[in-house]
Order: structure tokens, then sequence, then C-alpha cells
């Protein structure tokens, strides 16, 4: 049986336009195999070798994990190590808001506002728009796509708290039966407690959350990080990632408007542009999220980015790139992330279709609640 997945992408439209009426896109259509409840079959041996290698030779704290949606192997390497998320775990609060707006409590046109007293730390494009007169007032829906295409902290958090907060997405964690995954708590105060400080509001103004981080004691500073990086409260594992992932495409987390909307607004990351992304032959699709971590030396907590990759011939694979410690620079990191890209169309040019992707149900329409 195959599933239909309507998917979308960009209309070409300028950022600040997208992120004040929401995304309008044209869809696309790619036809998705299920696969038949059996044992999952062995990864191609070339993809699962090479991913081994990627990490061995990184030297650092990685985890990999790739996923065939259709024909259901993973080949992975230290996919079970639980790893900084840092604002990967924006795709959970996203699936907790979309479950609401499943279950009638919440809809994407509802309205809502960002005011100063919501502001958070680091990337916060939208702080210039909360600061103004009474705030910043907008729709559920256009306030999401904002915290997932601009990676923005603070949106994103006022989407955790109308959902119902933390305890919403291990609720819905719960119902869906994903594990391997923690939602964490809202940026402040996991950026707060990374850092080795306690949140207070001041700190989402200017640079005050980095001179008051300054003025701690490098031991303290040390401590923090060190324990936040061994045991992540935001932790997730690559194999449930790409696992969930697998998941949502196939239509089995979200209903196929909510479906739609999550992989359409994916489609339109603009962060992370030289990781997964950087070397996919023009004719690929990709729909992600990246996650970048603070910086304690050379060292930084989590260096991310998971995604959907869609073939030219519409086969489709999750994948979880996942590095959560390591003095490697940025270029090495993004490397890493790359050739795990390369390493999956390798893998694909290599392989048969192993499953007619024609016929069966599909998800009509086009539209989002």
């Amino acid at each position: 049986m195959a599933v239909l997945i309507v998917g979308c992408k960009s209309d070409g439209a300028t950022d600040g336009a997208l992120a004040t009426r929401g995304p309008v896109r044209a869809p696309y259509q790619v036809a998705m195999p299920v696969p038949a409840a059996r044992a999952r079959p062995r990864p191609p041996q070339a993809l699962q070798a090479t991913l081994t290698a990627l990490t061995a030779q990184f030297g650092g704290r990685a985890g990999i994990a790739v996923q065939s949606v259709g024909e259901g192997w993973t080949a992975q390497s230290h996919g079970d190590l639980y790893l900084p998320q840092q604002s990967v775990s924006k795709l959970w609060v996203a699936m907790t808001m979309l479950d609401a707006v499943d279950r009638g409590q919440l809809h994407l046109s509802d309205p809502i506002s960002v005011t100063r007293a919501d502001l958070t730390v680091f990337h916060q494009p939208i702080a210039a728009l909360a600061v103004k007169g009474d705030g910043y007032h907008t729709t559920i829906g256009d306030l999401d796509y904002r915290a997932l295409t601009t990676s923005d902290n603070t949106a994103n958090d006022r989407i955790l708290r109308a959902a119902g907060g933390p305890r919403a997405t291990a609720a819905m964690f719960a119902r869906k039966g994903i594990v391997g995954i923690r939602g964490g708590p809202d940026e402040k105060n996991k950026q707060s407690a990374t850092a080795g400080l306690d949140w207070k509001p001041e700190y989402s103004m200017g640079m005050a959350f980095q001179d008051a981080r300054a003025r701690l004691p490098h031991d303290v500073r040390e401590a923090a990080f060190d324990a936040y990086v061994a045991n992540p409260s935001d932790g997730a594992q690559p194999n449930a990632i790409v696992d969930t992932l697998a998941r949502l495409v196939r239509g089995e987390l979200l209903s196929p408007a909510s479906t739609r909307w999550l992989l359409g607004t994916m489609a339109d990351c603009k962060t992370g542009w030289a990781r997964l992304k950087y070397p996919l032959p023009d004719d690929w699709q990709i729909a992600h999220k990246t996650g970048t971590g603070q910086d304690w030396g050379r060292r930084t907590a989590g260096f991310n980015d998971v995604g959907i990759l869609t073939a030219p011939d519409g086969r489709m694979y999750t994948v979880a790139v996942m590095i959560g410690d390591g003095t490697q620079s940025v270029r090495e990191k993004q490397k890493l992330i790359q050739d795990v890209a390369r390493a999956i169309v390798t893998a694909h040019d290599e392989q048969p279709m192993a499953i007619a992707q024609q016929g069966g149900d599909h998800m009509g329409g086009h539209g989002a609640n």
C-alpha cells in the first residue's frame, strides 16, 4: 500500500512577508510506500560502513542515523546516544501545538501576541517587533512558522506556553508512543542552566545574558556545561529521531493537514545552509531543522541537523546527525553533516527501488487547520 504525502515549497516571497502572513506554498506530491509488518531489512552495507567510519574519524561525541522510509532499514553509528538537541527540539514543540490543533484545542488561525515580557535569549529576531507598542500580534500558525524556519527562540517559547508547556510535550510523546526523545525545558531555562545561571527577565535584553555568563567563575561555567552535555535535558537518540520523522511522513502522528503543514514548514527552513542541504543535488528535496548550542572554549553543546531527504524518484530518507561535544572546528562539524548527506545520495544511487511506488490511498487536500 502506498500513502501519498503532500509537501510544500516556498513561493519565493521574502522572509519578512512570509513571517508576517505565514507560509504560502505550491504543493508537490510524493508516493510513499509503507513497509509491511515484518522484521526490518538490513541497511546497505556500504552506507553502514561509511557512517561507522565517519564517527570514528570525527572523534567527538556524535551520533548518526539514516532510515529508509519506504523500506524500513536504519543505518546508524552511535544512534542510541542521548545527545543535545538544542533547536531541533522546536520540532516537538510544533508537533505538540499541531496535536492540540488536531484535538480541537487550538487552531492555526488563533490570535497570539508576543510582548517584551516574552523575550528569551540568543537568536530572537521577533524581539524587534515585540518591544514596539503593545507587542507583536499574529496567529499561532504564523508564529510557529517563524519559530521553525528562522529558529526564533522567543517565538518557540511562546508557542510552547500556548500549547501547555513541557508537560504537554511529554504527554504528546506518551500518546504517540514516542520514546528516546526528551522535549526539555523552554529556551530561556535550558540556556541558563547550560551556562550556570538562574534565569532573570533582564537577561533577555541586549547582551545582559552574555555579560552575566562572563562574570561567572570558570569552574561554575565548566561544571554546568559538562553536566548538560553528559545528560542533556533535551537529549534525544538519533535512532529515535529518524523513527519519529518516518512516522510523521507516513501520516502516523498527525492529521493529514497538520502533517502537510509541518513538512511544508520544515521545507522552508532558512538555517543551516552549510549542513545537510549544501551537498544535495538540485533535484533532491529537503525538509529539516537545525540546532546549535552554546560554546565553552572550543567545545559546543550541540551542533545538529535532522530532517527528511527526498530523491527525484520519490524515495525518502530520514536523517539525524547530532554532535554532542568535541573540540572540532565549525567547518569540521559542517563537513561531518555534509558527508552524511553525500553518503545517502550515493547509497540511493546504488540501490534499486525495492518497492513499487504506485496506487494506494492518499492524503487529499492542500489546506491547513
